[in-house]
């Protein structure tokens, strides 16, 4: 790489003193944390797992960058918080990426170029997605020491905007412009998968078919387990709900409110309409009932909350197959699936999963996957040594502005690559004991930070 010699930056004056800034500080980096997250990824087996997933057809005598120090590179960075492939025409030469992705730290030695990295982009092909997309569902069956008695998959569609004539582009009235509409689904914390969509296209599209594959993966591994779909209004289509019936899979889907279900709750309705005239504050009552949509095979039990307030009557309703109290099931098993949305926001706000300007649809396809292998990453090392501290709760921007933003000089010899962090970070106590959780014996903590 070119050395380049700056003009100095002056600022303003400290009393006689003269401030000068460059960037002539050498073998610096302020993302140090990154190294956290290579204990991580060797833990999980990531970088190796989506190599082997994905085929190279470079001959091997001209390979000057190999595929999994690519993914590596692009991966970690994505968790560090660097959205563009651009991003990497400096940082390719950043010492704790280079570290990190598994390379050596020396400046002759440098990382894939943003063009090299492009290419890896655009040579993907839908079976490599399809095997991309096994590895993170293995990765999160991996994630459970003990099978689990049960499982509670949420479900959910976001806008994701495009950019110019890209492949797979469409208008979408909900959200009121072009974009993408990429399928989630989560179980808790745990991403399990994303798949990329056009946005021509019904939100549960394609819902069943992944739904398939997933309860066959699931079940393979642990055959017992109780499976539970949560999702909204969208997602609420009878094929979907016939399978789950015929497959022993629970569902609690939201109803789109008609004039049909209002009959029905009628009492509930008026009942609470009542209270609240006799009492003035607001009320929420509960109750059920058997229905089915014109286009439906069969009746469903609909939970019914019937909620009046200053506003007036908003009666809401959900379809289920799972027994249970009207309102625990709505309160405590419905609502609950909104936490899910914060996970989608860490995906699109923190990882960049909106990042899709690619005009191959494969290739944003394959994009969202990396910020989900960036996701997954941050997850482990938020479930295994985050436990009992005070980011156990916290976000991937706030982790990264915490843990992985740490500025440290680097100094590498024959036997050693030492990095000093910065004397004045004030999380020292918390990447000490990350690091300790991650290093020692035991990388999962007891539920009570021990």
């Amino acid at each position: 790489m070119t050395d380049c010699n700056p003009k100095p930056l002056h600022f303003s004056t400290l009393g006689h003193r003269t401030v000068v800034a460059d960037f002539r500080g050498g073998r610096i980096t302020s993302d140090a944390g990154a190294l956290l997250l290579r204990e991580v990824a060797d833990r999980l087996g990531l970088f190796g797992a989506l190599d082997a997933a994905i085929p190279d057809p470079r001959h091997p005598v001209y390979i000057v960058h190999d595929q999994k120090t690519m993914l590596g590179q692009r991966v970690i960075a994505i968790a560090l918080g660097y959205e563009d492939l651009n991003d990497h025409q400096t940082l390719r030469a950043d010492p704790a990426l280079q570290l990190a992705a598994g390379k050596a730290p020396e400046e002759e030695v440098a990382l894939a170029s943003p063009p090299t990295l492009c290419r890896l982009e655009n040579r993907i092909d839908r079976p490599t997605l399809v095997r991309i997309a096994a590895v993170l569902v293995e990765t999160f069956l991996a994630s459970h020491p003990e099978p689990p008695e049960h499982l509670m998959l949420d479900f959910d569609a976001t806008d994701d905007p495009t950019h110019g004539k890209q492949e797979g582009h469409f208008f979408h009235g909900y959200y009121d412009h072009h974009c993408f509409l990429p399928l989630y689904v989560f179980c808790g914390d745990e991403l399990v998968t994303a798949y990329l969509r056009p946005s021509n296209i019904d939100a549960a599209k394609h819902a069943r078919a992944v739904l398939k594959l997933l309860v066959r993966a699931l079940r393979a591994v642990w055959p017992e387990v109780k499976i539970t779909i949560r999702a909204d209004s969208g997602f609420c289509r009878w094929k979907f709900m016939r399978w789950c019936d015929s497959h022993g899979i629970g569902y609690v889907l939201g109803l789109a409110k008609n004039p049909v279900l209002k009959d029905a709750a009628c009492d509930e309705i008026a009942r609470a309409q009542w209270q609240f005239q006799k009492t003035g504050q607001p009320q929420r009552l509960f109750g059920s009932f058997a229905y089915a949509a014109s286009s439906w095979d069969r009746r469903r039990r609909v939970i019914v909350k019937a909620e009046h307030n200053a506003q007036g009557a908003n009666p809401r309703f959900v379809v289920t197959n799972v027994p249970g109290d009207p309102q625990e099931l709505y309160d405590d098993v419905y609502c609950q699936r909104g936490e899910m949305e914060n996970r989608i926001k860490e995906q699109q706000l923190d990882l960049f999963a909106d990042r899709t300007s690619c005009h191959r649809f494969l290739a944003n396809q394959f994009r969202l996957l990396l910020s989900s292998a960036a996701y997954v990453l941050v997850q482990a090392l938020r479930r295994t040594a985050l436990v009992g501290t005070a980011l156990a709760r916290a976000q991937v921007g706030t982790i990264r502005l915490r843990l992985f933003k740490v500025a440290a000089r680097v100094m590498v010899s024959v036997r050693r690559v030492v990095f000093h962090l910065a004397s004045s970070y004030p999380y020292q106590e918390v990447f000490q004991a990350v690091y300790e959780r991650l290093t020692g014996p035991v990388a999962v903590p007891a539920p009570d930070g021990s």
